[in-house]
């Protein structure tokens, strides 16, 4: 078995001893807040600003990150604060809805093959190909549009899926794509108070959604199909992070944290001039230095 990325108290373990039950929505509280907090945010971010540069100029390796996590959990808010910084060159977001009729007619992997990130650069998929082991399983009503009797005994269908995104993510690690994953792990009381707050803020309303009632009513079997998810897909060379994501703000700084730590551990390096250019500098600098 390979040794995990990178170490952290927030990994979920690969052998099946993963148990949702024990991670915390809320972070330790001796954890940086206030102006402590902002200047780990702010350090981070810059350590992500000059990897993902290396990263980007090395063109070896690409990295996908996946954001996982129940409404109103901050996900939009921490792809955007954590990764504001970065040149938007070298990255892209693609966010996930209910596939469409063409999507549906192709197997539920097929939509992503064309969002992946190209070698040099960091794909971010805001919701993913997970939505397939988790949406669908608590709604199995959705897999009509696919072709898929919903009566039917799904258990092994769920299983083959597992085995497929297993299978799929082992695949690009083959070909130089990592991939991470984040669960933003916020608790049923803090869902409650975020939910709220878009009915009450008019600048908010907008992200407000009646579906989003149905999705909270079923919290327990997402919940079950969560445990699922983390548990059968986390491996060493794409793992799951469970983030306590109660406070966001310091939600985030752990989140761009260990983007720090991921980009460092994959080592980029920055391009070595060939010996032949190398040994003509001398001469594109005279002729720079003489074009004046």
């Amino acid at each position: 078995m390979s040794a995990p990325l990178i170490s952290s108290p927030f990994l979920v373990p690969s052998d099946g001893s993963f148990r949702l039950s024990e991670c915390s929505t809320s972070l330790p509280k001796d954890h940086p807040a206030g102006s402590q907090r902002k200047r780990q945010l702010s350090k981070a971010k810059e350590e992500l600003d000059e990897l993902q540069y290396r990263f980007f100029a090395d063109g070896s390796q690409a990295l996908l990150l996946v954001f996982q996590a129940m409404d109103a959990a901050g996900k939009d808010s921490t792809i955007r604060r954590v990764l504001s910084g970065i040149n938007p060159a070298g990255f892209r977001v693609h966010s996930f809805g209910a596939p469409s009729s063409q999507e549906r007619s192709h197997d539920f992997l097929w939509r992503l093959n064309t969002r992946l990130p190209e070698r040099g650069r960091i794909g971010v998929f805001n919701r993913s190909h997970y939505e397939e082991v988790l949406v669908v399983r608590v709604n199995p009503s959705f897999l009509s549009g696919q072709g898929i009797d919903p009566s039917g005994e799904l258990d092994t269908l769920w299983a083959q899926r597992f085995q497929a995104i297993r299978s799929w993510e082992a695949h690009l690690q083959q070909c130089k794509t990592t991939v991470v994953k984040f669960f933003l792990n916020v608790s049923r009381e803090q869902q409650r108070a975020r939910l709220l707050a878009r009915l009450d803020e008019p600048s908010k309303n907008w992200k407000f959604k009646g579906s989003d009632l149905d999705t909270r009513s079923k919290w327990e079997e997402y919940m079950d199909a969560y445990q699922d998810v983390l548990n059968l897909t986390s491996t060493a060379d794409s793992p799951w992070f469970c983030i306590p994501a109660d406070d966001k703000k310091s939600m985030r700084v752990v989140v761009a944290q260990h983007l720090v730590k991921i980009l460092s551990a994959l080592d980029p390096k920055y391009p070595v001039m060939p010996p032949k250019e190398r040994a003509k500098m001398g001469e594109y600098r005279a002729i720079l230095e003489a074009d004046k």
